[in-house]
């Protein structure tokens, strides 16, 4: 059943940063070639909680697009619904909602950098642990995240 604007899912917040780790890590899991991520803060609301990862790997202007296309396929193929995507040339981004009615998106901000985010619905208020997923690129828990410096022959192909 997916949540109504408002209606808690039966889930404690912990429950759905861990279930938000796991949305992410099927994610990467699946994109092809690799990407190199680190985390972003994790958020806790008054009954919500939002997971976020910033990838490292320069994802050239010319790859964009395929980047986003094998999001939106693994999305779409595990059924979640897509609610709205930008094109924008330079800042293309994809929004979707997982059957249990977390947010997901894709979006890309200065020099390629994409950032992923889960949002969960209204759950039952408790604390949050950082996640236990190992991030591929450098940690900088407490530190600004630096633009992506990582190079891959496939994504950052036509970058400076």
């Amino acid at each position: 059943m997916t949540p109504v604007d408002g209606e808690r899912v039966d889930m404690n917040m912990q429950e759905a940063a861990e279930y938000s780790d796991e949305v992410l890590d099927g994610t990467f899991a699946a994109i092809d070639p690799e990407v190199r991520w680190t985390h972003g803060p994790t958020t806790a609301g008054g009954c919500d909680v939002t997971r976020r990862r910033t990838v490292m790997t320069v994802i050239s202007e010319g790859r964009r697009g395929s980047f986003l296309g094998v999001v939106d396929r693994l999305w779409r193929k595990g059924g979640y619904r897509v609610k709205a995507i930008n094109n924008d040339k330079e800042f293309p981004a994809i929004y979707a909602q997982t059957k249990q009615g977390f947010g997901v998106s894709l979006s890309f901000g200065g020099e390629g950098q994409a950032f992923f985010e889960v949002d969960s619905p209204c759950v039952e208020k408790s604390d949050v642990a950082d996640s236990t997923t190992k991030p591929t690129a450098p940690a900088f828990e407490g530190e600004f995240i630096p633009r992506p410096h990582i190079r891959s022959e496939f994504w950052s192909a036509g970058a400076p």
